[in-house]
C-alpha cells in the first residue's frame, strides 16, 4: 500500500472511499468480508495500482471472488504494508525501550561515581587523625552515600528486569509477525514467498534435493459444481494430508490455487517417490463429504510431478522440471505420480 494511500484512508476522504468501495462490491456482487472490504477501499482509493489492475483482470476472466482469491490478492498486495508497519510499531518500542535502559544505566554509573569519590574522601579522612566528631560526620556522610547508590542499583535492577520482559515480548511478536508474513491463511502451510526462499537456501547448502509439485486434479469443475467455499473445504483437507508427510527437515507450502509443492532434503527420488504414492493414495481414497450439508462429495485426486536436482542445477530450473513432469501426470489419466526422469526418457 502506497504512502498516498495510507493517507487518504486516515484523512477525511476515508467516509466517502468506504461508501464507494460498497457501492462498487454491491454492484459486482462481491460479498462485504472485511477481507474484501479492505481490498477494494484499496482499489477505489488507487484505481491504477496492481492491485487494481490485478482485480479487473480476475473480473474480466469471470473469477469468483472466493475467499481463497481474496487471501491470494491479500498476500500478493497487502501484507507487506502491514508487516512494515508492525515491524516499525515493534522497532519503535524496542528503540524507547533501549533509551530508558540507557538513561537508567547513564544514572546508576553517575551514582557510582559519586560514591566512590565519596569513599575516597572517606578513606583519606579517616588515614588522617581526627576528632571524634569529624570522624562521626564521616562515617554518617559513608552510610547515606551506600544507601544511596545501593537504592539507585535497586531501581537499576528492577528497570532491567522490566526491560528484559518488555524485550523478550517484542521479540515473541516479531516472530508472530514473521510467521503470518510466510504462512497460507487458508491451509496454514508454508505460503510461495516462503517456499521460494527455503528452495534457495538448501539448494545453497544440501548435496541431494527432490522436489515435487502436487496439484488437485479438475479442482474448477469441483468449484462449479459445489461451490467454492466447498472447495476451500477440500483444499484444507488435501493441505492436511499433504502436511502429515512434510514434517522438517521436509517443507510443503501451498504454491498457488489448487498447487502444493514439497521439499525432500538429502532423500532419494524412490524415497520421495514412496511419499508421494502415499500422500496420493490417502487422498483418492477418502470419500469426502459437504460440511454444511453432510452431502456426499465423492472422492477427490491429485496428481504429481516429481524432480531430483542434478549437479548445481538453479532452483527455476529444478521447478520447471518437476511442472513438466506434474503436466505429464495430468496428460496420462491424472491421479498418478510422475518422475521428471520420465519425461526426460519418454522426449
Amino acid at each position: 500500500m502506497s504512502a498516498d494511500v495510507e493517507t487518504k484512508l486516515r484523512g477525511p476522504d476515508a467516509y466517502s472511499l468506504a461508501k464507494r468501495a460498497l457501492a462498487e462490491m454491491e454492484r459486482l456482487r462481491i460479498w462485504p468480508t472485511p477481507l474484501n472490504f479492505e481490498l477494494w477501499t484499496h482499489v477505489v482509493a488507487a484505481p491504477e495500482s496492481d492491485l487494481a489492475r490485478e482485480i479487473a483482470r480476475l473480473l474480466d476472466e469471470g473469477a469468483t471472488f472466493t475467499d481463497t482469491v481474496s487471501d491470494e490478492l491479500a498476500a500478493a498486495f497487502l501484507p507487506r504494508a502491514r508487516l512494515n508497519e508492525q515491524i516499525r510499531d515493534a522497532g519503535d518500542a524496542l528503540s524507547k525501550e533501549l533509551t530508558e535502559v540507557s538513561q537508567a544505566i547513564q544514572t546508576a554509573r553517575k551514582s557510582s561515581e559519586v560514591y566512590g569519590e565519596a569513599l575516597a574522601d572517606a578513606s583519606k579522612s579517616l588515614a588522617d587523625e581526627q576528632d571524634p566528631a569529624t570522624l562521626k560526620s564521616t562515617i554518617v556522610s559513608l552510610t547515606e552515600a551506600t544507601r544511596h547508590v545501593s537504592r539507585e542499583n535497586r531501581i537499576l535492577e528492577t528497570r532491567l528486569a522490566a526491560s528484559t520482559n518488555e524485550v523478550n515480548r517484542l521479540r515473541e511478536h516479531l516472530e508472530q509477525v514473521r510467521r503470518d508474513a510466510t504462512t497460507d491463511g487458508l491451509t496454514n502451510l508454508a505460503n510461495r514467498k516462503a517456499f521460494d526462499d527455503e528452495l534457495e537456501r538448501i539448494c545453497e547448502e544440501a548435496d541431494e534435493l527432490c522436489l515435487a509439485v502436487l496439484d488437485i486434479d479438475n479442482f474448477k469443475n469441483f468449484n462449479d459444481t459445489w461451490g467454492h467455499q466447498t472447495g476451500d473445504q477440500v483444499l484444507r483437507f488435501v493441505a492436511s494430508v499433504i502436511g502429515r508427510h512434510g514434517s522438517p527437515p521436509r517443507l510443503v507450502a501451498r504454491y498457488g490455487g489448487e498447487e502444493f509443492a514439497l521439499l525432500f532434503p538429502q532423500e532419494s527420488a524412490d524415497a520421495a517417490f514412496q511419499v508421494l504414492e502415499e500422500i496420493r493414495n490417502e487422498v483418492c481414497s477418502r470419500a469426502l463429504k459437504r460440511r454444511s450439508t453432510n452431502e456426499d462429495l465423492g472422492a477427490v485426486s491429485i496428481s504429481c510431478g516429481l524432480a531430483q536436482r542434478r549437479a548445481h542445477e538453479r532452483p527455476h530450473e529444478l521447478m520447471e522440471r518437476a511442472d513438466a513432469a506434474l503436466y505429464r501426470s495430468k496428460r496420462c489419466g491424472r491421479n498418478r505420480t510422475t518422475n521428471a526422469e520420465d519425461v526426460a526418457t519418454a522426449a
